[in-house]
């Protein structure tokens, strides 16, 4: 991004203190709903991180990616759960607390160490953006690779359509205004009485 060198470091601590806010508070929060949705806040604000380092096409992958559809999938697999019953303390579960803590404290004094340590070379603003750069290579040196994908997610789409259509019965004749040929019909369920339904209640 164009922006002045003061403007960038200010908006490079506030996105780093966000990331660092949101990805303690999905290890720490005890609602899960909370914890993805702070998830969701982190690959945002990585998002932006990517953008002052005029990675924009990362940025753009992270936000569809990350943000689009993981983030989203973990929040239907949350809610499709439903988990009702709460998890049974487990003995010395505190050591669990200690070991994990430990496990961070390593990490992040590795990725200090590293980051400290290593000589990072000042590299020239890119006149030309990142987007257009792989664009250019997509449709040029990579178009057999690029067609190939784009096949086989056809391929992938067309067999989850197949496999989620409703099952096709022959037995039942299909209508006469209706082709055979589009007909799908579902099978009958079992109905359940009134007096039945009610005594369940």
């Amino acid at each position: 991004m164009g922006l002045p060198e003061g403007a960038s470091l200010v908006s490079f601590f506030i996105l780093s203190a966000m990331t660092l806010g949101f990805a303690l508070g999905v290890v720490l929060v005890e609602n899960i709903v909370y914890a993805a949705f702070m998830l969701g806040a982190v690959f945002t604000s990585m998002a932006g991180l990517y953008l002052l380092l005029n990675a924009d096409f990362v940025a753009a992958a992270q936000v569809l990616i990350y943000v689009g559809a993981v983030n989203v999938l973990i929040l239907f697999a949350i809610m499709l759960v439903n988990r009702k019953q709460d998890f049974a303390p487990l003995p010395l579960g505190w050591l669990r607390n200690v070991f994990t803590a430990v496990v961070c404290v390593a990490i992040f004094a590795l990725f200090s160490f590293v980051s400290l340590t290593t000589p990072w070379a000042e590299q020239p603003i890119q006149s030309i953006s990142s987007v257009t750069m792989i664009g250019g290579q997509f449709f040029s040196y990579y178009l057999l690779p690029f067609e190939v994908a784009s096949v086989l997610l056809l391929m992938a789409l067309i067999g989850a359509i197949v496999l989620a259509r409703r099952e096709f019965i022959a037995e039942i004749p299909a209508e006469a205004n209706e082709p055979e040929e589009f007909s799908l019909l579902e099978r009958p369920r079992e109905q359940i009485p009134a007096g039945t339904a009610s005594e369940s209640n």
